[in-house]
């Protein structure tokens, strides 16, 4: 991978990367120095926790967008629908007790602190936590495998602001674990659900042929094109899909290969990425095909069963709750498909303690040829490159944990 420094960001008067550590302020892509981190930031979404919260959690997520009310309540009724209650916070809830037990079963002592970019608890409120127990270097995990602006540089941003609101910059240092996309301890999960779900169709439709009337689809959250261009670093050379959709697709192959030599199955079967969860104008173009039109075509293909991996998801949120167990099952239902939707890893044992190993990269400065990595694009960058994740629309705003632009 690439060292260079773009040459704006060396000659800046302002630090190549703001709110670091000292190893991570070099802006090497990897960093092989040890750093003594204080505490563990777990950095999350965030959800609403009753009907009242709906409406003003998702004017956080739509801040800035101008975004009209009357869409907002069109996309509430997801929420309303389960009470009010986004099943997210209680995910990072079950994860951050997961990454606490992990930790001790280790001997290792850190802790862990939570904070949301879009509801309680606020990063702003795990940071002057941090403040008050006296940890001033800490390492953070978003829960977001994958490059893009959304997925990466917007959590970044969110540190920066974090440490804006409550005046501690300077004071306390944000370092941020690599985009964990090619990790074996989060890809292992989907192939342990590729694999168990041709087992149950081995049990449950034995007559199924699965080189010609089962389809696999990856499914992740789209994003507008235009950020897809920018995920990654462009030097890299994606292409239209960016680093977002080059990860995806390098990933979705291991998987595949890794589930049918576990299930012992001799034949290719059919897959493609597809995505959901698509907002905003029509007139702006996302990443496609969105699930739902990618099953439409299945039947005349001949397919019979359809396994959907929600292989962009680290828990089962509202877009997998929603768009997947509901709105897809739909359609599977409608065409005459048996659909098996393969879990998401949530607190799966090689996912938490990838995580753990991931911290541990960090703390101990492991060189980078000796990091784990299942696809030939990683082990990803510590420090992201300069002008990696640009936000299309709005441009670059200051971020942690990357270089400068």
């Amino acid at each position: 991978m690439t060292d260079t420094i773009s040459t704006s960001a060396a000659d800046a008067t302002e630090p190549l990367v703001r709110d670091a550590t000292p190893a991570a302020a070099t802006g090497k892509p990897h960093i092989e120095e040890p750093v003594a981190y204080d505490a563990i930031l777990l950095a999350s979404f965030g959800g609403p926790e009753g009907q009242d919260d709906v409406i003003p959690f998702l004017r956080n997520v739509t801040r800035g967008r101008g975004i009209p009310e009357e869409r907002l309540e069109e996309v509430a009724h997801h929420y309303r629908h389960f009470g009010g209650v986004s099943p997210i916070n209680d995910q990072n809830r079950e994860l951050k007790a997961a990454l606490e037990a992990e930790l001790e079963r280790r001997g290792i002592d850190l802790p862990v602190l939570w904070g949301n970019r879009n509801w309680d608890p606020y990063l702003r409120d795990a940071v002057l936590e941090a403040k008050e127990r006296g940890f001033t270097k800490l390492i953070a995990i978003a829960t977001s495998a994958y490059s893009s602006f959304s997925s990466c540089r917007q959590y970044r941003e969110d540190f920066w602001i974090a440490l804006e609101e409550t005046n501690l910059h300077g004071e306390i240092q944000i370092d941020k674990v690599r985009q964990f996309f090619d990790h074996p301890g989060f890809v292992t999960p989907f192939v342990d659900g590729v694999r168990d779900a041709y087992r149950q169709l081995a049990t449950d439709r034995p007559d199924i042929d699965l080189a010609s009337e089962v389809e696999v689809l990856f499914t992740t959250h789209s994003i507008p094109s235009a950020d897809a261009r920018k995920s990654g670093p462009a030097e890299r050379g994606f292409g239209e899909g960016g680093a977002y959709q080059a990860q995806h697709l390098a990933v979705a192959e291991v998987v595949m290969e890794s589930a049918k030599r576990e299930a012992g199955i001799d034949v290719d079967v059919p897959w493609k990425l597809v995505f959901q969860s698509r907002s905003g104008p029509p007139s702006v173009p996302w990443l496609e095909p969105d699930i739902n039109d990618a099953m439409d075509e299945l039947p005349a293909a001949g397919r019979k069963a359809v396994v959907i991996v929600p292989l962009g998801f680290v828990s089962d949120h509202m877009e997998v709750m929603w768009d997947l167990d509901n709105e897809a099952m739909e359609t599977a239902d409608e065409l005459s498909l048996l659909a098996i939707r393969v879990p998401t890893p949530g607190v799966h044992r090689d996912y938490v303690s990838g995580l753990i190993d991931l911290v541990l990269e960090r703390r101990d400065g492991v060189p980078a040829d000796s990091r784990p990595s299942v696809t030939a694009l990683g082990p990803w960058y510590d420090v992201c490159r300069p002008g990696c994740c640009e936000n299309a629309r709005l441009g670059f705003k200051p971020a942690a944990a990357g270089l400068v632009p």
